[in-house]
């Protein structure tokens, strides 16, 4: 060991670097991809998402704000009894019984309008359905459409609202009740004086 050359130790130390500095240049090339890698397949993607995600707690917490407004006024209940027994429709409904390009003619129907379009914008439009449920005498769940825009997106919110029928309850402002009129939602408990258990669903999303 002690009989090499100067310059052999000269070559062994240069190639030592060199695979020094090779191995770090691997290394260095390693990091990169990777850091390339996570950026092209998570910073879009997920920017994007939180995005979506953001407007879809926004019309969520507008609608279930709007629905909790209607409550304390009464115009939720008025909603829901607004209906034709003449035409067996939402009164001033379309022939399919539901209204297509707005909320309906009461003061439900503009809270729906003045939230809803205030979101709205040249290319970004705000679309929503809402469904009342009721309860059949056997227990299962109907569903009965008031306003209905189309089919909504995977990103569409949801808020719900019940709202409670009692038998002497009137059918939209006549005197006529519900437990004598003809009403779509049944009498779901013929014992008692509770009609029906209404929920009145509203689903927004972005066109």
């Amino acid at each position: 060991m002690a009989g090499r050359s100067i310059d052999e130790r000269g070559r062994g130390d240069e190639r030592g670097q060199a695979h020094t500095l090779e191995a770090f240049t691997a290394a260095l090339i390693v990091v990169s991809g990777v850091l390339f890698a996570l950026q092209s397949t998570a910073v879009t993607p997920l920017t994007a998402s939180t995005s979506n995600q953001h407007i879809e707690n926004q019309h969520q917490v507008a609608a279930a704000d709007l629905l909790a407004g209607a409550a304390e006024r009464g115009t939720l209940r008025q909603s829901v009894l607004f209906w034709d027994q003449t035409n067996g429709t939402f009164v001033g409904a379309s022939e399919s019984g539901f209204y297509a390009n707005s909320g309906p003619p009461n003061a439900f129907g503009e809270s729906l309008n003045e939230t809803f379009g205030s979101f709205s914008s040249p290319g970004r439009r705000i679309a929503y359905n809402v469904y009342v449920y009721y309860r059949k005498p056997d227990n299962t769940s109907r569903r009965q459409t008031m306003v209905y825009m189309g089919s909504p997106s995977d990103n569409a919110a949801t808020a719900s609202r019940t709202v409670t029928i009692y038998d002497d309850t009137p059918l939209n402002g006549t005197e006529t009740n519900v437990s004598s009129g003809r009403f779509y939602a049944p009498d779901a408990a013929p014992n008692a004086t509770l009609y029906n258990t209404m929920e009145v669903r509203i689903v927004v999303w972005q066109m």
